[in-house]
């Protein structure tokens, strides 16, 4: 799993999200390693649980000779509080490490495969995450 060395702060706090409006990313929007891309559609949090979930797919998929590069790295922490804890007390402990992804993000990008076994790749590392997902060529992007 992926997680930091060091952060300066061991609890951040939540953040606020306005539903009206649109937030897009502004980075990590093109494909600069691979050949196709799994690009995210909607905003969420990723845990590295399931980042390392979705590198387990692309690693069985793409086999000995295809290249996976991962764009994302967790770096925010989290937190919660125990089960059956009542309001109140404090925050909860840290549990593990985030990133959130905004609309337009390319999260994964997969090289040296055929079209159609880097698609179905990308699609089964997709259904591991909790964001929708497309799958984007070189020549989409441009």
């Amino acid at each position: 799993m992926l997680f930091p060395k060091k952060v300066k702060h061991r609890k951040w706090q939540t953040g606020r999200k306005n539903p009206k409006k649109v937030h897009c990313a502004t980075r990590g929007l093109r494909i600069e390693h691979g050949d196709f891309g799994l690009k995210a559609m909607t905003s969420a949090r990723i845990t590295s649980n399931q980042i390392e979930a979705a590198r387990k797919v692309l690693t069985r998929e793409v086999g000995k000779f295809g290249k996976y590069y991962i764009r994302l790295f967790p770096d925010r922490p989290f937190t919660k509080k125990p089960p059956e804890v009542g309001m109140g007390k404090g925050k909860g402990d840290p549990q593990g490490f985030c990133v959130e992804v905004l609309p337009g993000r390319i999260m994964f990008e997969v090289g040296n495969v055929p079209e159609a076994r880097a698609r179905e790749a990308l699609r089964k590392a997709g259904t591991k995450l909790p964001v929708k997902v497309k799958i984007v060529s070189q020549e989409d992007i441009y």
